[in-house]
């Protein structure tokens, strides 16, 4: 396979699972922030920080009010990790790599973006903001389970998954870093709402049902941290996420090196006891989490990607 071509299917993973995170995080958001009152201390401008775009949120808006926020992440084109760009950039790395990709999967890209950049835009008001990012969601799965239906399973299709669960693995450390590490000891006050807002962090990964069913204990936020982080079975959680990536790497040649880094990180996550971390500890582990998950990312570049920078 062409080093383009693997490169172009490795963002396109990364692209589709990128555009169904977001959308998830700021439906749920939305949700939690109508559940819970203003002295909980959850804002808008969180989700700003879970995906590390302070500084570029602060160039192109004066405050982080709600429908800024929700503009700079849904539909702004400025932003390139926007719902709508993200889409915009899956459709361009699967448009050129149309050959490798059956057609009914570039025609369901296809329609995923021309209903986004229909109806993104237009999704100012909570429940058009729901139906619409629903929709979204609903079709990155469609999409998803297209592409693991009816494309081979070569090196095409395994570059794909790689970037797909590498991307969900970012995000889930994303997701438990700034909520997480803030919440985890609370003020007193804010006591009864730990379980709403443990709930929603399940919910920004659609862990909550399955948290329930193998967890079988209440929602409590170290459990919580413990499931997202280690949990074998879960295919959001980072170990699962890491299983799936050193599964497919064996299908790729030339994989040793990524698969070692990759095996390394499982240990150390194996090894590393989360209970009983206080709120800064836990932070800077999660932290460490996703620059060694950028370090994963540089790995693959470095070793089968003609151009060694990231997008």
């Amino acid at each position: 396979m062409l080093s383009r071509v693997a490169e172009r299917m490795y963002w396109a993973g990364r692209y589709l699972e990128r555009a169904e995170n977001s959308a998830r995080l700021v439906r749920v958001h939305g949700h939690m922030l109508l559940d819970m009152p203003a002295r909980a201390g959850r804002t808008w401008e969180q989700l700003v920080t879970i995906f590390g775009q302070q500084a570029m949120f602060a160039d192109l808006y004066d405050e982080p009010s709600e429908s800024n926020v929700v503009s700079f992440l849904v539909a702004d084109a400025a932003n390139p990790g926007s719902i709508l760009s993200s889409l915009a950039s899956l459709r361009e790395n699967v448009r050129t790599t149309r050959d490798v990709v059956p057609t009914e999967c570039w025609e369901c890209v296809n329609e995923l973006y021309l209903f986004s950049g229909r109806e993104l835009p237009r999704s100012g008001t909570e429940r058009t903001r729901h139906r619409t990012l629903s929709e979204v969601i609903s079709r990155c799965q469609q999409l998803i389970g297209l592409l693991e239906g009816t494309m081979s399973y070569g090196p095409g299709y395994h570059f794909m998954r790689v970037g797909l669960n590498l991307e969900r693995a970012d995000m889930t450390t994303r997701v438990l870093d700034v909520p997480a590490a803030s919440l985890l000891y609370a003020a007193e006050e804010f006591e009864p709402y730990r379980y709403t807002l443990w709930m929603n962090v399940l919910k920004s990964l659609s862990a909550y049902q399955m948290y329930c069913q193998y967890v079988r204990r209440r929602v409590l936020g170290e459990d919580v941290i413990e499931f997202l982080l280690r949990d074998q079975l879960f295919p959001r959680s980072l170990r699962c996420c890491l299983a799936e990536i050193a599964s497919d790497l064996e299908f790729i040649p030339r994989h040793q090196e990524a698969l070692a880094e990759i095996g390394t990180l499982t240990d150390d996550l194996d090894g590393t006891l989360t209970t009983g971390m206080d709120a800064a500890v836990l932070h800077d582990y999660l932290d460490t989490l996703q620059r060694r998950i950028a370090d994963v990312h540089q790995r693959i570049v470095n070793t089968w990607f003609l151009s060694a920078t990231s997008r």
